[in-house]
Order: C-alpha cells, then sequence, then structure tokens
C-alpha cells in the first residue's frame, strides 16, 4: 500500500464516493501523499457511473489542521520546491470545485488554516456541534496558500473575511453556519450520518444535471450577470435533450420517482 493510499481511505456506499483523511496522529494535516490520495481518489469517484456524489470526512477528533509543517520547513529549502507544494495544494483543491461530481464535506473538530480552505473548495458543508473553523496564518506571519484569500470573501464577503484573517479567531460551527460558511449544523454523534444521508439523496438525482448546475453556478460567479445567463440557456437546451431530462419528464407524468441510468 502506497503512503498516498495509507493517507487516504475510500470507499463507494449507495452511490456516495466516499474520501477520508486518515492521518489522525498528524490532526489530518496536508501533505504531498494526501495530496496525491485525494486527487487519485476524485479521479477514480469520476470514472465510476455509479458514483454520483463525494463524501470528504476525516478519520480522529479533527478534521484538518492545516498544512504539515514539517514538509512546509523542508519545501522552503528552495523557490522551486515550495512553488511545487504549494501549486499541488491548489490544483488538489480545485479538483474538488470543479470536479462534475457534487462534493458534500463533513467537519468535526477543529477546520484550521488549509483545513478551512479544502472545506470551503467543496460544495455543500456540514459541521459537527462542536466543531471550530477559522484561518491562523496572520499569527504567524504568513498568508493562506491554499486559496483562502480568494474563497472566503466569495463566501461571507470583503469585510468578513479580512476580520476573520486578521484576528486569526475560531468560529463556532453556529457562527460559521451565519456566515454562511457551512451550510447544516448537526449533533456531533449524528454527523456522519446525516451528511451520508445528504448525499445518498444526491445519489438518486440525474448526474448530468447536478453536472450542469454546479458548472453553471461556479463559472456563472466569474462571469457577468448577462454572459451567465447565455451560459444557462444553452445548457438548458442541452439538458433537455439529454436522456436523463426524458426519463425526468415522464416520471413526473406518471407521478413515480425517476430512475435516472
Amino acid at each position: 500500500m502506497s503512503s498516498s493510499e495509507r493517507e487516504i481511505l475510500i470507499q463507494v456506499i449507495d452511490g456516495v464516493g466516499i474520501m477520508t483523511l486518515n492521518r489522525p496522529d498528524k490532526f489530518n494535516c496536508i501533505s504531498t501523499p494526501l495530496m496525491a490520495g485525494m486527487s487519485a481518489a476524485i479521479e477514480a469517484f469520476e470514472a465510476d457511473d455509479k458514483v454520483r456524489v463525494i463524501l470528504l470526512n476525516a478519520v480522529g477528533k479533527t478534521f484538518c489542521t492545516g498544512a504539515d509543517l514539517d514538509e512546509v520547513m523542508v519545501a522552503r529549502k528552495s523557490r522551486e520546491s515550495l512553488s511545487a507544494f504549494i501549486s499541488h495544494i491548489h490544483k488538489v483543491f480545485r479538483r474538488l470545485e470543479t470536479s462534475p461530481l457534487p462534493v458534500v464535506v463533513s467537519v468535526n473538530g477543529l477546520a484550521l488554516a488549509g483545513g478551512i480552505e479544502m472545506m470551503m473548495a467543496c460544495d455543500v458543508a456540514f459541521a459537527a456541534a462542536s466543531a471550530q473553523i477559522g484561518d491562523q496564518h496572520a499569527q504567524y506571519g504568513l498568508v493562506p496558500g491554499g486559496g483562502g484569500t480568494q474563497r472566503l470573501a466569495r463566501l461571507v464577503g470583503l469585510r468578513r473575511a479580512l476580520d476573520l484573517q486578521y484576528t486569526n479567531r475560531w468560529l463556532t460551527a453556529a457562527e460559521a453556519e451565519r456566515w454562511g460558511l457551512v451550510n447544516y449544523v448537526v449533533a456531533d454523534d449524528a454527523l456522519a450520518d446525516a451528511a451520508l444521508d445528504y448525499c445518498r439523496n444526491l445519489a438518486e438525482k440525474s448526474r448530468a444535471g447536478l453536472a450542469s448546475m454546479k458548472r453553471l453556478s461556479r463559472e456563472g460567479l466569474e462571469m457577468t450577470p448577462s454572459d451567465g445567463l447565455r451560459l444557462e440557456e444553452d445548457a438548458v437546451i442541452a439538458c433537455l435533450m439529454d436522456p436523463d431530462a426524458e426519463e425526468g419528464l415522464a416520471a413526473f407524468q406518471a407521478r413515480r420517482k425517476p430512475n435516472f441510468a
């Protein structure tokens, strides 16, 4: 078993591809093997027609507390190695963001620095009631390196984003929900089941339809409203010509549950 396979666990349950961070002794910190494992898991799930949604979670009491500082210290010995390490993180988080599959994240314990950045690259976020979420870079003279300066402001607004980054304070799960950083806060002992049940619900829907919604919503953020609406118009026409739409409309007319291929 490779190091990346040890640091990422994968399984498929009822159409849900589950990708689990597996470095509990290192607070699930981000390493090169962990990033390689995540990338391989995403690729495998996308290639599996049975997988309709990805669920990202973590082993242990902590979701992720950022980059592995031992690896960062080694990478700092040259600009090239440091660039490669940061670029790898950006590429994997971007894979989460641009995957045609919906990506749901389940946050337990702490999601700090690179942990909050990983969470923000996902589409929908669940958090345990006791979870704490924040950014700690400013306290140590650092800058977010996994897309935090870009995604945070888009999710919560500029003032809140800068406040969280400047002060390096930790939000409670309830605060994170009010800010729009997470969608659902559930009891600690209900987190795993709640996130999986949500994903099972998505897995019953059209894979093509969900992929189109995700693409239109994310690409639209980078466009003017007029360009985004034109993008949507083209996509709707393509959707209505798709076999899944035919099945969905037939199911609606017959008042039955659709069965998407």
